[in-house]
């Protein structure tokens, strides 16, 4: 971490452009920046602060924002001790570790020091840096306890300068349509920036004041940000109402449900309203809530899901997707070289090595970014060539790995979705699919108003 290194070099800019195609058009289907304006120029002295749900993934999302900088995120040290590699990786895109009391021990606290001494002195020259101050990813969609070490940096930063140098605060927040499955959206959103100007004075006489009266300015605009989901009691019942009906209430309400900030606006208004209902009428939410997770359990017992039964499912219908499928089969079977083979390496690599479901997203995009798709790239290429005598071949074999592993995945979700059509039109006929049914359009009528 030098001030020189804080324009990235040529061999930097090349890797970071490689890993932005794999992240923004392969892993994504959508990738979102909203208010980019907010975020200071290069060579101001910035903290950026963020919720964190999914690893890797959230300082990816911000890193790739930037075209201009090499900003520095600390983060979580146990992710440096998955392995080596991993290690020389994280480094290598400008991720430091630090050491947290309730995970690496008292022990291991000191060698925060280091990290946040030459931290603090580049942020006063000008870097930007990225800290997540719950100290720790969530598993859901919600907003951790902070802790006041992101603040007792950047004061210490602006304290080295004998308080001369501005320092801000920029709060963001990254939202994911799914945090599991590939061809999702992702978006980061930053707030305003917080100058810490106006509190020096105060943080020379009462620091830990200051420091609590910045961390309320960002702790609520992070939560107004995102989507926080509050009641975790009921957690899995919102987030069920949430993803089932998410889609239509954002249309009846004017929102584009294929466009994931709409969706961020929509979800928590949804989930906002369900939250003033448990507050007010909490008899009325607990219904609502216990009905959410019978339709959630009887859908899982059958196999299907809610969006098979928000469909109007036919069997007309039902027989042409299942014959493209047919049709497309050969294509899909010629894609999964080398997908498949990508897919489950990767997937094996992250069961050995993490039993964390929010790693699994990490493990995926890294292991295959790093090593699988450089591999499978040469192997495609050599066996391609050798097959036909033609290089051209291997190389546009070569070219089209992304959309062959695109459509693979695609291809797979087709068939599951049809294959959840049927097992829905064997059994809407019975007593139990048509109380399902019923129960489904209840729940739909409390929630769709």
């Amino acid at each position: 971490m030098t001030q020189k290194a804080n324009k990235p070099g040529v061999i930097y800019s090349i890797f970071k452009a490689y890993l932005r195609f794999i992240h923004d058009k392969v892993y994504y289907k959508k990738t979102y920046s909203i208010n980019p304006e907010n975020i200071p120029d290069n060579g101001t002295p910035l903290l950026i602060v963020s919720n964190h749900q999914n690893c890797l993934n959230d300082p990816l999302g911000v890193l790739f924002t930037f075209r201009d900088r090499k900003p520095n995120f600390i983060t979580r040290a146990d992710v440096f001790a998955l392995h080596p590699i991993a290690n020389k990786f994280l480094r290598s895109i400008g991720l430091l570790p630090a050491f947290r009391l309730n995970y690496e021990g008292a022990e291991a606290l000191g060698k925060n020091q280091e990290t946040f001494k030459v931290t603090e002195r580049e942020l006063a020259n000008g870097r930007t840096i990225m800290m997540y101050p719950e100290a720790g990813h969530q598993d859901k969609r919600w907003l951790g306890d902070f802790s006041m070490a992101y603040l007792k940096l950047a004061f210490e930063a602006a304290e080295m300068d004998d308080f001369n140098t501005e320092i801000f605060i920029l709060p963001s927040c990254n939202h994911y349509s799914n945090y599991f499955r590939l061809q999702e959206q992702f978006m980061v959103k930053f707030g305003t920036p917080i100058s810490l100007k106006p509190y020096y004075e105060l943080y020379k006489t009462k620091p830990r004041t200051a420091q609590r009266q910045v961390n309320a300015l960002v702790r609520e605009q992070i939560k107004s940000l995102m989507l926080n989901i509050e009641d975790l009691d009921n957690y899995s019942s919102i987030d069920y109402i949430r993803t089932s009906f998410g889609k239509e209430y954002a249309k009846n309400n004017g929102k584009n449900p294929e466009y994931l900030p709409d969706m961020l606006v929509s979800d928590k208004e949804l989930c906002g309203k369900l939250d003033k209902l448990h507050n007010e009428d909490t008899q009325s939410a607990e219904k609502i809530y216990r009905l959410a997770d019978e339709v959630k359990e009887e859908v899982a017992k059958m196999g299907i899901d809610s969006n098979t039964l928000a469909k109007k499912v036919s069997g007309i219908k039902s027989a042409a997707k299942l014959l493209v499928a047919i049709l497309l089969l050969p294509l899909y079977i010629f894609s999964l070289w080398p997908s498949i083979f990508m897919y489950s390496i990767a997937t094996c690599v992250y069961r050995k090595a993490s039993k964390d479901v929010m790693f699994f997203g990490t493990f995926i995009y890294a292991i295959n970014a790093l090593f699988l798709i450089p591999l499978f790239s040469l192997a495609v290429f050599l066996i391609t060539y050798y097959s036909t005598g033609l290089w051209w071949a291997g190389a546009i074999h070569v070219a089209i790995i992304p959309a062959l592993c695109i459509f693979a995945w695609k291809y797979t979700a087709f068939v599951q979705s049809t294959a959840k059509e049927l097992r829905w039109l064997a059994g809407c006929g019975s007593e139990k699919g048509r109380k399902l049914k019923e129960k489904y359009n209840a729940l739909r009528k409390m929630i769709i108003k």
